[in-house]
């Protein structure tokens, strides 16, 4: 069985891409990241996979007219690496249909909440407004709709009383590289698909909010 083939997405830090990479190092991934691509120049996920031996492209939003424009040749960059699965690893960029339709089911993204809830931006602020008990983390498929493909893995947190939007974003990053790299280590083994609208895990398929962790 050949080795998956990854792309990684970023746009910041990369410190899922960096849990990504230490699964890959230890074997728990069967595969190997083959490029990390960034929006931004000045990303410190570049160095990050730039010590690991990564080939690493930067490819900036800024130089071109429109969000359409700019995902042709993301599209383009992406295919010329032959990836098995695409990982969004905080990729600040809202994805245009084209470019989702071009990877289905081959594409993956974390958000911090537990979806559906708070799709979008201040998940963790959002939670604690709402006087929430439980916030979490969703790796998901990615589609055309924001934050709404089938959710793959839940990991929940809960809000203790004290907390501010850092101090619960740090217990959720804790469990943000637990459960990508666990994700990413089912379909490296083909244990994962997407159909239609929902996620397949070991020829079972997933309810609506996905597993939880631990599962």
């Amino acid at each position: 069985m050949s080795n998956t083939r990854l792309v990684v997405l970023i746009s910041g830090s990369g410190s899922n891409l960096q849990a990504i990479i230490n699964a890959c190092q230890s074997n728990q991934i069967k595969g190997e990241i083959v490029a990390v691509i960034s929006n931004k120049d000045k990303a410190y996920g570049l160095t990050r996979a730039a010590n690991a031996g990564i080939p690493t492209r930067v490819l900036s939003h800024k130089a071109f007219a429109t969000r359409e424009d700019y995902d042709v040749e993301l599209a383009s960059l992406i295919e010329s690496f032959d990836p098995d699965l695409v990982v969004l690893a905080g990729f600040m960029r809202i994805l245009t249909p084209s470019l989702v339709q071009k990877f289905k089911g081959k594409m993956l993204n974390i958000h911090p909440s537990l979806l559906p809830k708070y799709q979008g931006l201040n998940t963790h602020q959002r939670a604690i407004d709402a006087k929430d008990d439980v916030h979490g983390v969703s790796v998901h498929f990615v589609t055309e709709e924001l934050d709404g493909g089938p959710v793959v893995l839940q990991a929940e947190v809960p809000i203790l009383a004290d907390d501010t939007a850092e101090t619960l974003a740090q217990r959720v990053h804790e469990q943000e590289h637990i459960i990508y790299p666990l994700v990413v280590q089912w379909f490296s083994e083909h244990r994962l698909t997407m159909e239609a609208d929902y996620a397949v895990f070991d020829n079972q398929p997933l309810p609506a909010q996905g597993a939880t962790y631990p599962k």
